[in-house]
């Protein structure tokens, strides 16, 4: 009776185990029921903004002597900028610095016996911050013209900016879901499926750069302002539940 009852429960091992396996087979088979796109969101735009800044400065052997300098180049500057289009509003002169112009002295065998001062040495730094961006171009290529005043100014590349990023932010991410949203719809599509709901939605890093330009994305994001025409891109991630 017990090798009886042990065949039995031996049987039902048997069948319980084949269901469970044939079971398993058949569930990797299906689909984890969903979809998951990224789409792309490009636009290309022109900075309405620049921003250019330069130096100039003033050495003298007595620091007073090297102020008035410095502010006799500062008033010709000003008086530059202005002819050419600068509005007071857009122009602005940073604090100025001061160092001590100092050269090292040696005797005669090579050895070091201090320093010889040489005078002071005082630079001003401006700013031009405007959405004149030709003009203000215009004069950043021109500026050598101030050598002729005997300034010697120094010029930095001008900065360019876009002053409705996030108007433009906001156009890009529904660019790049309606591009998800249609690759989502083919995908089901074709595998003869129907799009359900949306589960998640993820979007990516927002990037910026510069127009038919060799510039690589940037995990954090790139952000050219060395570029007036700029392509700024952003990518969403959707995932859809399929039915």
């Amino acid at each position: 009776m017990k090798k009886n009852i042990n065949s039995v429960l031996f049987s039902i091992a048997i069948v319980v185990a084949a269901y469970i396996l044939g079971h398993a087979v058949i569930n990797r088979n299906e689909t984890n029921g969903e979809i998951s796109v990224t789409g792309l969101g490009t636009s290309n735009f022109t900075s309405d903004l620049i921003v250019w800044e330069g130096s100039f400065s003033a050495e003298a052997t007595n620091l007073k002597e090297a102020y008035d300098e410095l502010e006799k180049s500062k008033k010709i500057i000003a008086e530059y900028l202005k002819s050419k289009g600068v509005q007071d509003s857009e122009l602005v002169f940073n604090a100025v610095t001061s160092t001590k112009n100092q050269k090292n002295k040696y005797s005669s065998d090579g050895k070091y016996i201090g320093q010889e001062f040489l005078g002071y040495i005082l630079t001003q730094s401006l700013k031009v911050e405007s959405k004149n961006v030709e003009t203000i171009e215009k004069i950043s290529r021109e500026i050598t013209e101030l050598l002729n005043k005997g300034i010697n100014f120094y010029s930095n590349a001008p900065r360019y900016y876009y002053t409705q990023l996030a108007d433009l932010k906001i156009e890009m991410i529904s660019k790049a879901t309606s591009d998800a949203h249609s690759r989502a719809e083919n995908i089901a599509s074709n595998s003869g499926s129907k799009l359900g709901t949306l589960k998640s939605a993820k979007m990516g890093i927002f990037q910026i750069t510069g127009q038919n330009s060799s510039e690589d994305y940037s995990w954090g994001g790139t952000f050219n302002t060395a570029s007036k025409k700029k392509t700024a891109s952003i990518t969403m991630k959707l995932v859809y539940d399929i039915d």
